[in-house]
């Protein structure tokens, strides 16, 4: 990482870690977290963050590892509760000798056979147990009576109309004004509604739909940069490659070359 994240949010929880060069920084949540040799910044599902790069500093290689709650859940039941708030306790946490030897192997190994997909989902499982074993919440199993609470409140009609519409066509929304009206409110009381219900603003949740898309499409397509920017809704394909970047940490361009080297084994 040599430049800024911009604050977004993902539907998986995550797990940064450093592999090497400078000591840096994120926001979690609001909260300041160190990423050094000894610690992992720890982001649960829909919980907004943003790199915090200081100008002048040294990059910094980072493993950061998105997992779907239910590729963990065949390690243990329970883990399929990283869907949700509070799997991680704490923003940041401390990691033993053992942990930081297993990212060593697993970012080497990436690197030394990008298409060995086989090793490298061994690799990153055994690195994961390690990680909730140590520092998420993994033996409660029942839920918090705040998170039954929230799991048995039906959900505000307005606020999952705006959602549909953003996961449906997220290039399709003109304006947060319009989704407001779409929704039967007004722009403040929307957006009031829409962090109360879901813990992160309107804009935040359409740009996480947008990236994914994003994402998928580097990654998986053929079509050029130009025309996977027009069917996204950007206006030109440099204001795309930018979003991109600042919310995927490289250039459209890079993302695919090394998605080409992980598939091509």
């Amino acid at each position: 990482m040599d430049r800024p994240l911009v604050k977004h949010a993902h539907a998986q929880c995550h797990v940064l870690l450093k592999v090497e060069g400078a000591d840096t920084e994120f926001d979690v949540g609001g909260r300041r977290v160190a990423l050094t040799d000894e610690s992992a910044v720890l982001i649960n599902a829909w919980e907004h963050h943003s790199y915090v790069h200081r100008a002048g500093q040294p990059p910094t290689i980072i493993l950061a590892l998105y997992i779907e709650p239910i590729w963990l859940s065949a390690f243990r039941g329970n883990w399929e509760a990283s869907a949700g708030p509070g799997f991680f306790p704490h923003p940041g946490g401390a990691i033993t000798p053992q942990i930081r030897r297993q990212v060593g192997e697993t970012a080497e190994a990436m690197v030394q056979d990008p298409g060995d997909a086989a090793t490298h989902e061994r690799l990153i499982g055994r690195l994961m147990v390690s990680i909730i074993e140590r520092l998420a919440l993994w033996r409660e199993v029942q839920p918090s009576l705040r998170a039954r609470a929230t799991a048995m409140r039906a959900p505000d009609r307005r606020i999952a109309r705006a959602q549909a519409l953003m996961r449906a066509d997220p290039a399709r929304i003109p304006s947060m004004e319009w989704l407001a009206r779409e929704s039967g409110v007004s722009r403040a009381h929307f957006f009031r509604l829409f962090e109360a219900e879901t813990g992160i603003s309107p804009r935040v949740y359409l740009n996480t739909q947008r990236v994914e898309r994003a994402v998928q499409a580097v990654a998986n397509d053929t079509r050029s940069f130009t025309d996977i920017s027009a069917d996204l809704g950007f206006s030109v394909p440099a204001h795309f490659s930018r979003f991109f970047h600042d919310h995927a940490g490289s250039s459209p361009s890079t993302f695919r070359d090394v998605s080409a080297l992980r598939d091509s084994g």
